[in-house]
């Protein structure tokens, strides 16, 4: 929706200051400019990107218009399910513990979190660590450098796509003064027309610059620093969960752990102390309890 509503902002002052300045805004509309200056656009994104970071482009573009980014009640939920995983390996013999993470879609714990099950991404980096702990012959600090290093290769993996859109943002008005050129060449071969024609097909061919600076710095530059920012968020639960299990290797008691994890998110986002104290703590369910058909 914010997507839409800037360009609704953007478009319309763009075309109401034209008017306002005496422009006729059907001198804009050159299908055949577009069609050159998205085709040579597109045609260069795929040569020059894998079809995996084709399709999550697609994919970002779709989170981007959704928002689609971890909430408050995500980080809750996933605050509890590592508090109930770090009560179990405290309380719980190992091959309990062990019978959540090997097979976390039918674990009852896990069911209880139906979001977080939902990425398997994040489900699968959770199990690891864990399987990990319960192995209980790696050192915290070695943990700690393994985690970071998968986060890494997670958030590249993540930006690819607003990297790539990137590239062609930036490629954007040199591809539009490829149009004005062929504009120009075509206004060339008119040059025994009159002032009135000539001047229409010169017009016509500027606009291809036009167009290829306003789609790259009011389209798809900004769309592509939004997918950066949403993929940067996504991978907060990762940096979460890393925090919370090391403070955990190295002693400090679930409840205490928790506050390591809490704190690496954003004050904007991040749960006070007393709504991990209600949800994340307290009503956390045991593993042993029916599943629940929402997070917590």
């Amino acid at each position: 929706m914010a997507i839409l509503l800037g360009l609704v902002i953007g478009i319309g002052s763009m075309l109401g200051g034209f008017m306002a300045m005496g422009g006729h805004v059907g001198v804009i509309w050159q299908p055949f400019e577009y069609v050159i200056i998205v085709g040579i656009a597109l045609g260069t994104f795929i040569i020059a990107n894998p079809m995996a970071i084709i399709k999550d482009a697609g994919a970002g573009i779709f989170e981007a218009m959704k928002g689609t980014a971890p909430k408050r009640n995500d980080y809750l939920s996933i605050l509890s399910l590592l508090f109930a995983l770090m009560r179990d390996l405290r309380t719980r013999p190992r091959n309990e513990v062990e019978a959540h993470i090997d097979d976390p879609a039918n674990s009852v714990l896990f069911q209880h979190f139906p979001t977080i099950l939902k990425d398997k991404e994040l489900t699968a980096y959770i199990c690891d660590y864990v399987r990990l702990i319960i192995i209980g012959n790696a050192r915290s600090h070695e943990i700690e450098g393994l985690m970071e290093q998968e986060i890494s290769t997670i958030k590249k993996h993540k930006l690819k796509s607003a990297g790539a859109l990137g590239t062609v943002a930036e490629a954007l008005p040199a591809i539009g003064i490829c149009a004005a050129v062929l504009g120009i060449v075509k206004a060339m071969g008119a040059i025994d027309q009159s002032p009135e024609i000539l001047g229409h097909y010169i017009a016509s061919a500027l606009i291809g610059t036009f167009i290829g600076i306003f789609l790259s710095y009011a389209v798809l530059s900004p769309l592509a620093g939004k997918i950066k920012i949403l993929r940067e968020k996504q991978c907060q639960p990762f940096v979460i969960v890393k925090q919370t299990l090391i403070a955990f290797m190295n002693g400090a008691l679930p409840q205490v752990a928790l506050e390591h994890g809490r704190k690496t998110i954003s004050s904007k986002e991040r749960p006070t102390i007393d709504e991990v104290e209600n949800e994340a703590i307290s009503n956390t369910p045991s593993s042993s309890a029916a599943p629940m058909q929402q997070a917590a």
